[in-house]
């Protein structure tokens, strides 16, 4: 799948963000400044958000993921049975701690926040995506 960045004038579809691989966003995107961070928390976060829609996951469920990393910590958090409900939102979700702890020190506290305003960010446009359907 293709992760190449896009210039701020050129827009996806739903579908192309949809596309996108979060995982490996995620492995280029966390563990330096740049770029690649830029686009996780830019095109990642809209591509995650979708992902999280199509598995009926709500905002808050991920915003709470969030602070379960800020407050338990990656490693905790990644261990958890079931981080978002439903097996779908679980699996999506366990897979992005997943990754997130094989590229962070899962120890480290910033590694932990910056996960955490990932989500946040996941959250946020999930949320905005939620209130423009509603009208």
């Amino acid at each position: 799948m293709s992760t190449v960045m896009t210039a701020p004038d050129t827009y996806r579809t739903d579908a192309e963000l949809a596309a996108l691989d979060v995982a490996v966003l995620l492995r280029f995107g966390l563990p330096r400044p740049g770029p690649h961070r830029r686009g996780l928390f830019g095109e990642g976060a809209v591509a995650a958000a979708l992902r999280a829609e199509a598995c009926g996951t709500v905002p808050h469920a991920v915003a709470y993921l969030a602070e379960v990393v800020r407050a338990a910590g990656l490693r905790a958090a990644a261990e958890l049975p079931e981080p978002l409900a439903g097996p779908d939102a679980a699996a999506l979700a366990r897979e992005w701690l997943e990754t997130a702890r094989s590229v962070l020190d899962p120890g480290d506290l910033d590694a932990g926040e910056l996960v955490a305003d990932w989500l946040d960010a996941v959250a946020l446009v999930l949320g905005v995506r939620r209130a423009a359907r509603r009208g």
